[in-house]
């Protein structure tokens, strides 16, 4: 069995408790916790409801393929044939296990195509997969699906607000577009006029915007819009793209990602929010006082209904509005709040943790009391661009699992130990 040679001999060959009094592994206010007085949640395991079947969770691979495969090979649900994207196939045990992939696949890494066809392998191999939206992956959507709707102040700036990052993955799209579909773009001046918002966006857009944000957010999104309106055509031509380049690629990615044939039609069409297997509720960032209310009256179906629904129907409202909060909160004042009110509800209905990702640590995975939420933090810095920005070194790659007998573990090379964390393991030493 062949394995790719960056994550080879790296992961941990020995597991230890999940240390809840270092910070690489916990975060201030559970170590804090801990070291005052017992929790009822953390100590008595009556109060956990465990998935029937192991999950393994992997977060923000950020077109990676590498790094993902490595994270499959690391759960033990897939062996390698070679070093392609497609070449790994499932073991019996990957037959059995959920893998959910938590958000985040685009932008950063070396391939958001090959990370892409990845994802679209494990499907193809049988395996049962739960594809949440992250931020950075409903930045595309909105972005190449709102060149399509009748030009509008809510709207017409959501091209320009994928900023730089989107370049990456357009000049891996150029590849696509022949001399025809070139041929077709309008000139240059005219392209920048379909891609850019109006002249006057910038005096239409608060009084558009004002059912939707306070004036705070929308003087945040106007100096927000500042910067981008002033680099992304730079930041195109810098990468030897012109304007009639990147209109081109723009209508290239709306037939590989939004028609029904293209190649990766499926990326968004079998992507949902949220996903929760007993005291485990899946999503890419945090919760708001708001969203737990939805969960409350509707449940966790409702929330994925709501997304299908905005980010086919209603762009605006989705991208400022509570659902997308659940996509990029990092509990900052300028978040939506999460309240012990809002813990209270989820809690009562038995949800005592959220898996996410969106955050990268960099010693493995993290247990974090927030508001009194127990947050299992899943984003452990497997690309290699963010892992050179953070001094790490290689491809990275691990898995954060939570198995039917009550335990979570959680593997990752960058971490000497598998961390094992199991509820009223701590009140018995």
């Amino acid at each position: 069995m062949k394995r790719f040679p960056e994550a080879q001999g790296a992961m941990p060959t020995i597991a230890e408790p999940w240390a809840l009094d270092d910070t690489r592994s916990a975060n201030k206010a559970m170590i804090h916790s801990r070291s005052k007085e017992s929790n009822p949640l953390l100590d008595n395991p009556e109060h956990w409801s465990w998935p029937k079947r192991p999950i393994c969770f992997i977060a923000d691979p950020h077109a990676d393929y590498q790094a993902f495969v490595a994270s499959l090979v690391a759960s033990g649900g897939v062996v390698t044939q070679g070093h392609g994207p497609r070449d790994f196939s499932l073991t019996k045990a990957g037959r059995k296990m959920l893998f959910i992939i938590g958000g985040d696949c685009l932008d950063k890494g070396p391939s958001n195509l090959e990370l892409l066809r990845a994802i679209r392998h494990l499907f193809d191999l049988g395996a049962r997969v739960k594809l949440l939206a992250g931020n950075h992956d409903v930045r595309l959507l909105m972005g190449i699906r709102a060149m399509g709707l009748e030009r509008h102040p809510t709207t017409e700036h959501l091209f320009v607000r994928m900023g730089d990052k989107v370049i990456p993955l357009f000049k891996e799209v150029q590849a696509y577009c022949k001399g025809k579909e070139l041929k077709k773009a309008p000139d240059e001046a005219e392209c920048k006029r379909r891609l850019f918002p109006s002249d006057d966006w910038f005096e239409r857009f608060p009084e558009a915007a004002a059912d939707y944000m306070n004036a705070a957010a929308i003087e945040r999104e106007l100096k927000r819009m500042h910067g981008k309106f002033d680099k992304f055509e730079s930041a195109c031509a810098d990468a030897g793209l012109s304007m009639r380049d990147v209109y081109a690629i723009a209508q290239e990615c709306r037939k590989l990602f939004l028609k029904p044939k293209g190649e990766f039609a499926w990326f968004f069409r079998d992507m949902q929010l949220t996903y929760r297997s007993g005291s485990f509720l899946f999503l890419h960032a945090g919760l708001d006082d708001s969203i737990t209310e939805v969960v409350e009256r509707k449940g966790v179906k409702k929330l994925n209904r709501d997304f299908r629904k905005q980010i086919e129907h209603d762009l605006f409202r989705f991208y400022f509005g509570p659902l997308a909060n659940t996509m990029r909160t990092k509990y900052r004042t300028a978040d939506r709040p999460l309240t012990e009110a809002g813990v209270a509800r989820i809690g009562a209905l038995g949800i005592h943790t959220l898996v996410h990702g969106h955050i990268n640590r960099t010693h493995g995975q993290r247990l974090a009391l927030k508001h009194g939420l127990l947050h299992l933090e899943g984003d452990i810095t497997l690309d290699r661009n963010s892992r050179h920005k953070e001094g790490l070194k290689g491809v990275g790659a691990g898995i954060t699992m939570i198995r039917p007998d009550g335990h979570i573990v959680g593997i990752s090379n960058d971490y000497p130990a598998a961390k094992v964390f199991r509820p009223g393991m701590y009140s018995q030493i």
